[in-house]
């Protein structure tokens, strides 16, 4: 169950959501669309709630700052068929890195997805790529096209798989952190 709560502070107004869970202590975090969300115990008094948030004031204010900051709005989704053609290209691009090394050409599938910018299916041989990354740089849809195409090689995220990506493309690692920004 979710409420709507705003607490009036010395120095201003702050407003939150608060759920109530089966929790055993209040989890105060900040969403990247900047709202704050507070999980508390079934029984914890609104007051308790109220109290925490106005204590965590500076950091909550921080804290949106810093999202406000790092998130960077998305251009407005290209069609499905422009989708296509930037993401077959990205992986068109990235492809001759791992082709000498045995992988094939993968069938290239589309998907909106929410929490991932893709995912390999090496056994059935495609890759699925998330729509909103033709949103994102080139730079950025040649990382996640290249890090699928690994998982070809190495299946999991263990040492060989990012030993790998080292070798292949050597900033994998400010793109993955550049591309975090568009989350």
């Amino acid at each position: 169950m979710e409420q709507l709560r705003l607490v009036s502070t010395p120095k201003g107004p702050v407003s939150y959501v608060l759920e109530r869970k089966r929790v055993k202590n209040l989890n105060l975090r900040i969403r990247r669309d900047g709202t704050v969300m507070l999980s508390v115990p079934m029984r914890c008094p609104v007051a308790e709630a109220d109290r925490l948030v106005e204590a965590k004031r500076a950091w909550i204010l921080e804290g949106q700052a810093r999202m406000r900051d790092h998130s960077l709005p998305l251009p407005p989704p290209p069609d499905r068929e422009t989708c296509r053609i930037l993401l077959q290209q990205a992986l068109e691009r990235v492809h001759p890195l791992v082709e000498g090394l045995g992988v094939a050409m993968p069938e290239l599938r589309l998907r909106t997805m929410r929490s991932q910018w893709g995912n390999c299916h090496w056994r059935q041989g495609y890759i699925t790529l998330n729509t909103a990354l033709a949103r994102c740089p080139e730079m950025l849809r040649d990382y996640v096209a290249l890090h699928e195409l690994v998982h070809f090689l190495h299946h999991d995220h263990g040492p060989g798989f990012y030993a790998c990506m080292d070798v292949l493309m050597s900033d994998w690692k400010e793109r993955r952190k550049a591309l975090r920004r568009y989350g």
